[in-house]
């Protein structure tokens, strides 16, 4: 069994990020700028913008942070969006989500601008990706595909099942593992709460993506010798014996899982650290305007 460490490959994204950048300012070039628009107090994503500026720092990136209470009005919101549009010096922006219910999440990414939607959330986006274009891809189908990519983990002809079906993780996850492409050419299977027969389909995966946010969900029974599972969960649960209270925890029951598998990824520090780095790789791209 092969442990998948995100947070190593990560940190050498990073450096190979940051090299690029000081090339580009050398020749004279732009340094990438970053905008994030905060709004309300939300303690997951208060820990995801801090770890999103300081790695923007890491990478030699500019970054600017824009907050709101969460009494902000829509038009407000969007008439923000309008302007991070229209400003030259900004490259990309992301909006934090979740957003207050009295705004509209959709609304809102389809007013960014599709060429500086670094989040990949743009119906634009999404549509290039389907077909195989160039575009911004969501971060953490990214990150995964990053991971698979880095540890050489061979995806042709494999059957990938997906569990869960979300637009940020398991519709972009299958657009990715089926493109024609290395890592992909997978055939592939989505599965969520409506599917049945669902332990059948998981036992039958060489690699298993978990994405349905049901800690500890998917038990060794499940998984079959020398599969591949990818773990996407990042469930608050209560624990005692932590500082804050609470520990980070996947859809994949870890300990009995892990001796089964060929290669795996824990929870914390295998996928999460990839997220914030796609953010960081598809900002290069909007600094260098590889998107239009």
């Amino acid at each position: 069994m092969t442990l998948i460490d995100g947070k190593a490959v990560s940190e050498q994204v990073k450096k190979e990020i940051a090299a690029e950048v000081a090339d580009i300012v050398a020749k004279g070039g732009k340094r990438p700028h970053l905008a994030a628009i905060l709004v309300g107090h939300d303690g997951g994503s208060e820990t995801y913008v801090a770890a999103k500026v300081k790695a923007c720092e890491v990478c030699g990136f500019k970054s600017t942070l824009i907050r709101y209470e969460s009494d902000v009005t829509e038009e407000e919101l969007l008439a923000k969006v309008r302007e991070l549009n229209a400003d030259a010096d900004v490259d990309g922006f992301i909006v934090q989500l979740p957003l207050p219910p009295h705004i509209s999440e959709q609304k809102v990414i389809e007013t960014i601008d599709y060429r500086k939607d670094v989040d990949g959330f743009h119906p634009i986006n999404v549509g290039r990706l389907s077909i195989g274009l160039p575009c911004y891809i969501s971060a953490t189908p990214n990150g995964i595909m990053e991971l698979l990519r880095r540890y050489q983990i061979d995806t042709r002809g494999k059957k990938c099942v997906i569990l869960g079906r979300s637009n940020i993780v398991g519709k972009p996850m299958a657009m990715l593992m089926m493109q024609k492409a290395v890592p992909g050419d997978a055939t592939v299977t989505v599965c969520h709460s409506r599917s049945k027969d669902l332990v059948r389909e998981c036992q039958e995966a060489d690699i298993l993506i978990a994405a349905m946010g049901q800690p500890n969900f998917v038990k060794a029974d499940m998984v079959k010798e020398g599969a591949v599972v990818i773990d996407v969960g990042t469930t608050r649960v209560p624990d005692a014996f932590k500082k804050s209270g609470f520990k980070l925890t996947g859809d994949v029951k870890f300990d009995e899982v892990a001796p089964k598998c060929s290669y795996i990824t824990p929870v914390p520090g295998g996928v999460g650290p990839m997220t914030i780095v796609s953010l960081m790789k598809n900002t290069l791209l909007a600094g260098k305007k590889a998107i239009y």
